[in-house]
């Protein structure tokens, strides 16, 4: 089976540069290193088999590398995007959880005087914000999102009033009694 043709590379004087302080950078990561390598190499008019003889690479990986540049330039050289895991949780599940969040319990129709995480997530199962929400679930959330109750409710933009009462000024997200101790508090 006959085997195709090396795709070839010209470079301009600011890729040859760019490809030059990538390959030979002290801090560059190496999967960015062995690519520019196999850019350069490539357009030295090596072939495939010599490229990856020197650099250590399989030939298909030096073939792919070389063909991506060649389509789409320096761009193709950096990681695509992958696809992972789709999300569990909507943006607006999340917007619903820290409006949730940022009520006083009382206000909700909730027999407590804060929010604890496993007390907000039932809440949310309950208003069917989520079918299944963990408590470890919205710590995350509300430590990611910096937002904590008595703040600015997600998408408003007027502060809460410092005269209106409101829930402390910091708030713990506690475990479920008879689980491990791993508390977490946050201060505003």
């Amino acid at each position: 089976m006959p085997v195709a043709p090396a795709r070839p590379i010209v470079l301009t004087a600011s890729e040859r540069h760019r490809l030059k302080k990538a390959a030979w950078g002290h801090k560059t990561p190496y999967q960015v290193r062995m690519r520019a390598q196999v850019v350069l190499h490539a357009a030295r008019g090596r072939s495939n088999a010599r490229t990856a003889r020197e650099t250590g690479l399989h030939v298909d990986t030096v073939r792919r590398w070389r063909g991506r540049f060649a389509a789409q330039g320096m761009s193709a050289l950096a990681d695509r995007e992958r696809s992972g895991r789709p999300p569990s949780f909507s943006a607006l599940q999340a917007a619903q959880l820290k409006a949730l969040a940022c009520q006083l319990p009382a206000e909700t129709g909730v027999p407590l005087s804060r929010w604890s995480c496993p007390d907000l997530a039932r809440e949310a199962v309950e208003r069917g914000i989520a079918a299944f929400l963990s408590a470890s679930t919205v710590r995350r959330w509300l430590k990611d999102d910096g937002s904590s109750p008595g703040s600015t409710a997600p998408g408003s933009s007027s502060p809460t009033p410092a005269s209106a009462p409101g829930p402390p000024a910091s708030w713990t997200c506690t475990p479920t009694p008879g689980r491990a101790n791993r508390s977490a508090t946050t201060s505003t």
